[in-house]
């Protein structure tokens, strides 16, 4: 469902994403780890189509997402680290609004919303101005509005930004069920153990290159680390990229 193919990135002299080749089938859930900078979320901008490749193309569903954007965009959903909400409308408007935009109808837009408002908890907030709304029910507002149109491909950097234990948890159990049911979940955190605890494969970018990707295992492995996946990451991490991209999906 996403295929990064000889994905370059530059701002000026600064080269941001490096020939990363990556092909994430439907129905996983991949999560993305690196240092501070490292390109993770230029990789994810190019994905969802709001910064274009120097080279190299990003595909959604087999459309590129630079010269097929609305069949790509159909077929996804990003939420940013910090997402964007309109903050004179209440949840509820807001949720229409989005659900219209990708062509929903009344029926399908209320049904969906009421069963994921009753999940995400925000029963007490859907009537109130997102002005006034905490920085952790507007990420559950963005990520509710994001799951509203059953997207085959979820994209969402820093999921848990903001967010409680139990919200979190809920996160974390969504997510892992909707791929479970086929759609494909893109994940770039620093939080290692969520990637420890939900992903099928993870990727490590490093300077800009995918250094290592697998399952927990393989990247032990790759790195010669026996413990947790944090001895992993900063094993992968503490060395130069490798001239060639260090993996392929």
């Amino acid at each position: 469902m996403i295929e990064l193919i000889h994905l370059f990135k530059h701002f000026g002299n600064l080269t941001a994403v490096s020939d990363i080749n990556l092909v994430v089938p439907r129905g996983e859930f991949f999560a993305v780890l690196g240092p501070n900078a490292a390109g993770k979320t230029t990789t994810i901008k190019i994905l969802a189509g709001l910064i274009k490749p120097t080279s190299g193309s990003a595909r959604v569903g087999g459309f590129d997402v630079q010269t097929h954007p609305l069949e790509a965009r159909r077929r996804l959903a990003y939420v940013p680290d910090f997402p964007f909400l309109y903050e004179k409308l209440t949840p509820w408007e807001f949720f229409r609004f989005t659900g219209q935009m990708f062509q929903m109808d009344h029926a399908r837009i209320q049904s969906a919303a009421h069963d994921l408002i009753e999940r995400f908890s925000l029963e007490a907030y859907v009537n109130k101005p997102i002005e006034g709304l905490s920085h952790g029910t507007r990420q559950r507002v963005a990520i509710v509005s994001a799951l509203l149109h059953d997207p085959e491909v979820f994209v969402i950097d820093e999921p848990m930004v903001g967010l409680d234990p139990q919200h979190a948890r809920v996160v974390k159990d969504v997510l892992k069920e909707r791929s479970l049911a086929g759609m494909t979940v893109f994940v770039s955190t620093h939080q290692l153990s969520v990637a420890e605890e939900m992903a099928d494969r993870i990727g490590i970018i490093h300077q800009g290159r995918l250094v290592a990707l697998g399952t927990r295992e393989e990247l032990r492995r790759q790195s010669g680390a026996s413990g947790p996946l944090e001895e992993t990451f900063l094993a992968l991490t503490a060395k130069e990229p490798p001239i060639s991209p260090g993996g392929n999906g």
